[in-house]
């Protein structure tokens, strides 16, 4: 059987990559994402950031920074900016000095109410179809398992 060299073989259309289909994606939710969360005053990195603490106020900036996968060099301007919004404080942790909780304010605790609709209003972008948004999520996660393995060292 003859084998086909790199050379000999077409080039992959754009619109045949999975890598720009899942960028595509990510800019289309982004679009949409900014214009529900502008009525919180929230961005998407800052409404991600919120979900956590509604879920473990108290958290460390380390915990966030694990839960979201985002280093402290990004994390830190997003978490002063929701400091300076009045939405969240720092404060250093009584036992280990080293380390930085982060709490809700009065008013970070009362956006948790409106942040409620953000699901619902998504689930109206994608059509409302909550079985197949399930099932999606669930092939997500698996890409983004598989994509991690294999860029861990061996």
């Amino acid at each position: 059987m003859d084998r086909i060299s790199d050379a000999d073989r077409p080039m992959p259309r754009l619109e045949e990559q999975l890598c720009f289909a899942v960028y595509l994606a990510g800019h289309a939710f982004n679009r949409v994402y900014r214009s529900v969360l502008a009525e919180l005053g929230l961005t998407y990195p800052q409404y991600l950031a919120m979900l956590v603490l509604w879920e473990c106020d108290g958290l460390t900036v380390k915990a966030m920074g694990e839960r979201l996968m985002l280093d402290s060099g990004t994390l830190t301007p997003l978490l002063k900016r929701l400091e300076a919004a009045g939405l969240i404080r720092r404060e250093r942790d009584r036992e280990d000095e080293r380390q930085v909780r982060l709490y809700l304010t009065a008013q970070g605790e009362s956006l948790r109410e409106k942040g409620r609709c953000v699901p619902d209003s998504m689930a109206r972008a994608l059509g409302g179809a909550v079985d197949s948004r399930d099932r999606l999520l669930e092939q997500l996660n698996a890409l983004r398992d598989a994509l991690l393995a294999a860029t861990e060292p061996a």
